[in-house]
């Protein structure tokens, strides 16, 4: 089993920048995809960015060239480092990683990006 705890999420002005961390525990090194998800204020959940075992990324393109995910295999993290915030970012950032055969949740951050 695999626990993911995400924290880096809170309020921030339009323009500005966060990171969100996702940390795995339990059977992390099955791992080999990692996704971020957000769900907006709409209700919508939206994948954000994803990360293969190789490092092969691939991003919405609301957030190309805005976001960018990265890992740590040593420390089981993944990050989502976010730059030029909009408003329209706010929401519940969410990270899921797949080992193959499950899928595992942790329970997001939330993201708040003030005008």
């Amino acid at each position: 089993q695999v626990q993911l705890v995400e924290s880096g999420g809170g309020l921030v002005q339009a323009g500005g920048s966060l990171r969100l961390s996702c940390v795995a525990s339990g059977s992390a090194s099955r791992i080999n995809v990692w996704r971020w998800f957000r769900q907006t204020l709409s209700n919508e959940r939206e994948l954000v960015a994803t990360i293969s075992s190789s490092g092969i990324k691939d991003y919405a393109s609301s957030v190309k060239g805005r976001f960018t995910i990265s890992r740590d295999n040593a420390k089981d993290t993944v990050f989502l480092q976010m730059n030029a915030l909009k408003p329209e970012d706010t929401g519940v950032y969410s990270c899921k990683a797949e080992d193959g055969i499950f899928n595992h949740w942790g329970h997001g951050t939330r993201v708040t990006v003030s005008s």
